[in-house]
């Protein structure tokens, strides 16, 4: 299996259009980046696409989760009937908290402030990857740096740094990254088999970027009184501090009806 990479922002470069997948020569600056005009230097809108693809890349987000926008988020999909057992708010009002906490995150962050993240948990299909990847890809066109991290990935890669010790990252660059980024995003954060090992390396994860008040938001399936069954009690305790908790309860699978619709 390849081994997953994750960026290190440290060292976040824009890449040269002769490295990048489907390269072209910009027939306004043949891929110089800069347009000389009148004896002033001025950057090519290419050079900015560019800059734009590059984090997208860096924010190791899947191609389809880059079309992810606050805008697209449909609330036709959350019943205004259903009531939520949790909060006793309808599914419609549920969902439009979420929306509305998410975009709010985003504001917080593009202002530099280092409020609670978001806990968004919810059914497979509710909505929660979606609602995370819109903040990624928002805050990735405001300019701000930010990892979307697939847990069971996240933890995938470090192990893979066992297998070929002195080959790409280390386990302490991999790590060192999801600490450190101004933003962090941890999606699927739910019921899997956690060892003693990765429950430790979650912890230090999460209480780090606590203890430095940096931005987080987690989605999983679980809420949290459940995944402190996999992950301990200290884990979650932190989670609860470094995180507003928000239920997005849906009564159908967004994906199966979206797949419906699309084969009708």
């Amino acid at each position: 299996m390849e081994k997953i990479r994750l960026p290190d922002f440290r060292n976040i470069k824009i890449i040269p259009p002769s490295e990048e997948e489907g390269a072209y020569r910009c027939p306004l600056c043949e891929d110089r980046g800069i347009i000389l005009k009148e004896g002033k230097a001025y950057r090519c809108r290419c050079a900015l696409q560019r800059a734009w693809q590059n984090r997208l890349r860096a924010a190791n987000l899947a191609p389809h989760l880059r079309r992810c926008t606050f805008a697209a988020f449909n609330l036709e999909y959350y019943s205004k009937n259903l009531k939520d057992e949790l909060t006793g708010r309808s599914y419609y009002e549920c969902a439009r908290l979420c929306l509305e906490e998410a975009q709010r995150f985003v504001d917080n962050c593009k202002e530099g402030k280092r409020g609670r993240g978001l806990f968004i948990f919810g059914p497979v299909g509710s909505g929660k990857t979606f609602l995370a990847a819109a903040i990624t890809n928002s805050l990735i066109e405001a300019g701000h740096q930010v990892l979307f991290a697939v847990v069971p990935d996240l933890l995938d890669a470090i192990k893979a740094t066992y297998d070929r010790p002195g080959e790409g990252q280390t386990e302490l660059e991999i790590l060192d990254t999801a600490r450190q980024v101004p933003v962090l995003v941890l999606d699927d954060l739910g019921a899997h088999a956690y060892s003693e090992w990765t429950q430790q390396k979650i912890y230090s994860l999460l209480n780090y970027r606590l203890l430095h008040e940096l931005p987080t938001v987690v989605t999983s399936n679980l809420e949290l009184r459940e995944l402190e069954a996999y992950l301990g009690e200290r884990t979650v305790s932190r989670l609860i501090e470094l995180c507003k908790s928000l239920h997005l309860p849906v009564e159908r699978d967004i994906r199966c009806i979206l797949n419906r619709q699309q084969r009708d």
